[in-house]
């Protein structure tokens, strides 16, 4: 059965921007397979692979993907430890096709360059299993629907520390302070910017 999919959906499972997927269908390299009765393109996933010379996922060997994140610039050196720390559990249990994605931002960004790629890379099911130091490192709050997305494409989550290190007040009031943290950075930043505007002198 063939898998008609929106421009959207196509462009996160090929990992290719949407306007370029638009270029692609004016130029008629990537036409639609049809439109539904709203007049909105669906795209048949399979034929669109094929078009353009990409490999079915099934052809390609599944990754072991470790994901490293910290949330500050002062904690850069524990990111490089982290990694390193994955990297080696890896090695030793002699899984090949590793890929280490590292972040550096809060655990509420959902947009961080290494968590879109790793989401790519779910979307487009290439990921065999996905490897945390702990599981906070994904991401702060909303860390249980990647897992449910993980679960959907039969992806093995390894967390290497299961057990939490502190209690769970400290927990609460670890989040409380990544909350405000970023909150204030986005209304002082929101402030400098408006700052800037008016100081910036009105050319004639």
């Amino acid at each position: 059965m063939d898998t008609l999919v929106s421009i959207g959906q196509l462009a996160l499972l090929l990992g290719v921007a949407v306007i370029t997927l638009r270029r692609w269908d004016r130029s008629g390299q990537l036409p639609c397979a049809t439109r539904t009765p709203g007049g909105h393109r669906r795209y048949d996933l399979a034929n669109a692979r094929r078009l353009l010379g990409l490999s079915d996922p099934g052809d390609a060997p599944r990754l072991t993907v470790a994901y490293a994140r910290v949330s500050s610039h002062d904690q850069k050196e524990q990111l490089g430890s982290q990694a390193e720390r994955l990297r080696r559990h890896c090695a030793e249990q002699g899984w090949t096709e590793v890929e280490v994605l590292t972040d550096l931002g809060s655990g509420m960004n959902c947009r961080k360059p290494g968590l879109l790629k790793l989401l790519r890379l779910l979307a487009r099911q290439r990921v065999q299993r996905l490897v945390l130091v702990t599981k906070d490192r994904l991401l702060r709050f909303g860390a249980e629907l990647l897992f449910q997305l993980c679960g959907l494409f039969a992806v093995d989550i390894v967390i290497l520390d299961e057990s939490d290190p502190v209690s769970r007040e400290q927990q609460l009031t670890a989040d409380l302070v990544e909350i405000l943290t970023v909150f204030s950075s986005r209304l002082y930043g929101s402030r400098s910017r408006k700052n800037l505007r008016a100081l910036k002198p009105e050319t004639a």
